[in-house]
């Protein structure tokens, strides 16, 4: 196959722990040819999405955590996306316009012939916060509104709540509020802009001290290990980015359960690779636009989360 990555920066990529890294591997590995552009070369001439990309031979060694070089590229050439077999769109957050007009383009090249994952309207419909609440049954306690005296009603409720943006990564923008309220006040004012932006508040749970778990669904299936992302320190955080420290663990019953009642539902709308975020017996996000982990459930397991991954993709190619 030709495949094509839409992708952050090459150059960027820490290979010892990038999941499309590891996608591109193991697709090399099988013989298929890699491709590679970033969103902004994407574009629409004469009714074709076309995109500026470049074929990649791979030739770093995820093993060494020191910078390197890790690709060659061939020179660019400028084309309609169905001539590639899968277009993968594996661009980081943020979610913003020139995200949402990409997707709109890869509709587009879609409607063309083109074999795009996840879908480009699934990913825009999924809003990685709110997709949650399709699934009540799985979800703790939450208010999603730019309302402060509901915002403020809700902490008076549960005592304990954490509150973030809707559109934040990493963890960026998530705040815990006690007890005592300390800067409830300020952190609704800053967030919510003063009430010109919609946010989310939920309980706490406390068993985040066990980890923020990431469960990857591929292929409607869910792989076996997550990937619980342990706070450390006094940080409420899990996610690595904020130093979480991640512990790969078999999946629980209810990990399990969650799993099984999500991925048919998500799979049948196009997203070939979801990443469930849960917290104890709870549900806490559905991310979609690019879920990562592989490489640190590869590495703790020996669970080829890549080969997985292409497997299902060689399958919905056909």
């Amino acid at each position: 196959m030709n495949i094509l990555f839409i992708a952050d920066p090459l150059d960027h990529f820490k290979i010892y722990k990038d999941s499309t890294y590891a996608m591109m591997a193991e697709a090399a590995r099988r013989g298929h040819t890699i491709h590679a552009c970033e969103p902004f070369e994407l574009s629409l001439a004469g009714g074709v999405v076309e995109a500026r990309t470049r074929a990649i031979t791979l030739t770093g060694d995820h093993r060494i955590h020191e910078p390197q070089v890790w690709f060659r590229v061939e020179a660019a050439a400028v084309g309609p996306l169905t001539r590639f077999d899968a277009v993968l769109m594996r661009k980081d957050p943020p979610f913003d316009m020139e995200y949402v007009t990409a997707t709109w383009l890869l509709d587009h090249a879609e409607r063309a012939g083109a074999k795009v994952f996840n879908r480009p309207s699934a990913i825009r419909d999924h809003s990685e916060k709110l997709a949650i609440a399709e699934f009540p049954q799985f979800v703790a306690p939450t208010l999603v509104t730019r309302d402060t005296e509901r915002l403020r009603a809700f902490h008076a409720e549960h005592r304990d709540v954490i509150l973030k943006p809707l559109d934040g990564m990493g963890g960026m923008g998530i705040f815990r509020v006690k007890d005592d309220a300390m800067n409830l006040g300020s952190i609704i004012e800053t967030l919510s802009d003063n009430g010109a932006r919609t946010i989310m508040a939920q309980r706490f749970i406390p068993e985040i001290v066990e980890g923020d778990k990431r469960i990857l669904l591929i292929g409607g299936k869910p792989v076996p290990f997550s990937l619980a992302r342990i706070p450390q320190g006094s940080e409420v955080r899990g996610n690595l980015a904020a130093g979480g420290l991640g512990v790969a663990k078999p999946l629980s019953a209810r990990d399990l359960e969650i799993a099984h009642a999500v991925a048919p539902v998500l799979a049948e709308r196009g997203l070939l690779l979801v990443g469930l975020d849960s917290i104890g017996a709870w549900l806490t996000e559905i991310n979609v636009t690019s879920p990562t982990c592989f490489r640190e459930i590869m590495d703790q397991t020996g669970f080829d989360v890549a080969a997985m991954f292409v497997d299902a993709l060689e399958a919905a190619v056909g």
